[in-house]
């Protein structure tokens, strides 16, 4: 690859959240400080988002001159300069297209153009955001989904100001099918005053989400059964059973995820 070519992976970022922008506020200002200031964020979640970057594009997208106490200059190489062009153009372009179409249509296109590896991915609203302490690393974000229930995230706070994560934020939560942990569903459901109250308290959220549905389909296996399972609004989740178990269609089930197993994509 040419020193001055990207690779299109990097554009896989543009718009979903605001690596992109601080790209383009670097070569605005020269300066990364400026751009994480003007965008909003951490100096430390801008140098993540021109690293991110720069990993995807397999090219360095920024030069930097080492500096004092405001983090020295820095402007973009001419791959960075390609990068930001080619994604204005694809921006506009994505915008025209989702023009044309509206309701559901409308809605699934960006997700659509979602491609990795994770089977599940569900519809979610950001609720709000908790942190143990003022300067906790670690962000754990409530989220609700469309039609009843909560589940909650662990990430970076870099990644939480990336992505801009504030209450009523229209996410997608994806998680791997391995990650889930699927079993017939026994426990005793709280009542809604007790929902609400854990879903406002960080204390009281447990760093395992527990998910509730039924099975649809059942593939049997050797050591483990691959479940489908289906939450209110149609919604399905994959997960899988160790032997033994009694599980087939129409049994309850619960999900078990941990929190720190949940990505969170903007939609």
């Amino acid at each position: 690859m040419s020193k001055d070519v990207f690779s299109i992976e990097a554009l896989s970022h543009e718009p979903a959240d605001k690596r992109m922008e601080i790209l383009r506020l670097i070569g605005a200002t020269g300066s990364i400080s400026e751009a994480a200031r003007r965008a909003g964020v951490s100096y430390k979640a801008a140098w993540q988002a021109v690293h991110t970057l720069t990993n995807l594009a397999g090219v360095a997208l920024v030069d930097r001159a080492v500096g004092g106490a405001g983090g020295g200059g820095a402007q973009l190489t001419p791959a960075g300069e390609q990068l930001l062009d080619a994604a204005r153009q694809m921006d506009q372009a994505r915008r025209e297209v989702l023009a044309r179409f509206t309701g559901g249509a409308a809605q699934a296109l960006p997700g659509a153009g979602l491609r990795t590896s994770m089977r599940n991915n569900l519809p979610c609203q950001v609720a709000l955001l908790m942190t143990s302490t003022p300067n906790d690393p670690m962000v754990r974000v409530g989220l609700t989904l469309p039609h009843g229930g909560q589940i909650t995230a662990s990430i970076t706070r870099e990644s939480a100001e990336l992505l801009g994560l504030q209450p009523g934020l229209a996410v997608l939560a994806l998680c791997k099918a391995t990650a889930l942990r699927i079993s017939a569903d026994t426990a005793t459901r709280p009542d809604a005053a007790t929902a609400r109250s854990a879903a406002n308290s960080l204390s009281a959220v447990d760093s395992t989400n527990a998910i509730s549905g039924k099975v649809s389909r059942l593939s049997r296996g050797l050591l483990r059964d691959e479940v489908v399972m289906t939450l209110p609004g149609d919604l399905q989740l994959v997960g899988f059973a160790e032997h033994p178990n009694r599980l087939r269609a129409g049994s309850k089930v619960r999900a078990l995820l941990e929190e720190n197993a949940v990505v969170l994509a903007l939609v």
